[in-house]
């Protein structure tokens, strides 16, 4: 009989609840750079440039929330040995529309800077709304 070993892969979330309002976005810049900076966060080995683009994702998916969604969004952050996910719920149960990076116009590049930016992104449907996930890798 064989012993089996599993390395648990050690992760630290933080959720929170943000108003529907145009300062949301930066609140949310700010809790996302103070959380990422605590010392328990630190289990990922991230450079400042990696912490910046996850700070942009957040600022993005979460402006997107609260600009689209009917009320305020939650946003929630887990970080690992090698990924931020981040994860922003609203009320608004429409898909989001990625626009091409070569469309001029003044708004609406967001999600695709935040695709660009991120491993991977997905949208999810979650009745009367949906959870926008970003994970990015180490």
């Amino acid at each position: 009989m064989r012993a089996r070993t599993r390395t648990r892969r050690h992760t630290v979330r933080v959720e929170y609840t943000l108003p529907r309002a145009a300062a949301s976005a930066g609140r949310a810049r700010e809790l996302t750079t103070a959380f990422l900076a605590r010392p328990h966060c630190r289990v990922a080995v991230f450079d400042q440039r990696r912490v910046h683009e996850a700070t942009l994702v957040v600022s993005e998916l979460v402006a997107n929330a609260t600009e689209h969604g009917r009320s305020g969004c939650r946003l929630r952050l887990a970080v690992s040995a090698d990924r931020v996910i981040v994860e922003v719920d609203d009320d608004n149960p429409d898909r989001p529309q990625v626009r091409s990076g070569e469309d001029l116009a003044e708004r609406g590049r967001g999600l695709a800077i935040v695709r660009h930016l991120s491993d991977s992104l997905e949208f999810i449907g979650a009745g009367e709304g949906k959870t926008v996930r970003a994970v990015l890798a180490g």
